[in-house]
């Protein structure tokens, strides 16, 4: 079963718990995957699903930082249910440590010596670590691992 299909079938299952705030949540991120179908006109594979529901969790974290600086803690709240909710499809996030082990093996890969290099490592490291990291969390590891 791919992604997808299940997500589609936790719509259902949601509908039948009567769980509104999660049906509505994941039939926001069905529309996601729709739109992006219709505009691009591809079928989408299980790496296209991750990386919208990356970018949805992104766009919910922002949301979720600006209603907390505004005082509307009860829209923050609906922000961070939503994540809670996409957050189970995502693939299991690496760790500080790990994150920072596989980064330091890729420069090591590439040879890269100074920050004038980040672009390479920043190219292979974004392409070893997707879905596995977020893209921020990678480039702060590649700054750190080669300042040292």
């Amino acid at each position: 079963m791919t992604l997808r299909e299940t997500i589609n079938q936790d719509v259902k299952e949601a509908m039948k718990a009567k769980d509104t705030k999660k049906r509505d949540a994941l039939r926001l991120l069905t529309s996601a995957f729709k739109q992006i179908e219709v505009d691009e006109r591809k079928e989408l594979t299980d790496e296209d699903v991750i990386k919208i529901i990356q970018t949805q969790v992104k766009r919910r974290n922002d949301a979720a930082s600006q209603y907390k600086e505004a005082n509307r803690e009860d829209l923050m709240q609906i922000e961070l249910d939503e994540i809670s909710y996409y957050e189970t499809y995502l693939p299991k996030q690496l760790s500080d440590e790990e994150l920072t082990n596989e980064v330091k093996a890729l420069v090591e890969k590439s040879g890269a010596t100074s920050m004038k290099e980040m672009g390479k490592v920043m190219g292979m490291a974004s392409k070893a670590l997707a879905g596995k990291a977020d893209g921020k969390r990678i480039s702060d590891a590649v700054k750190k691992a080669l300042a040292s």
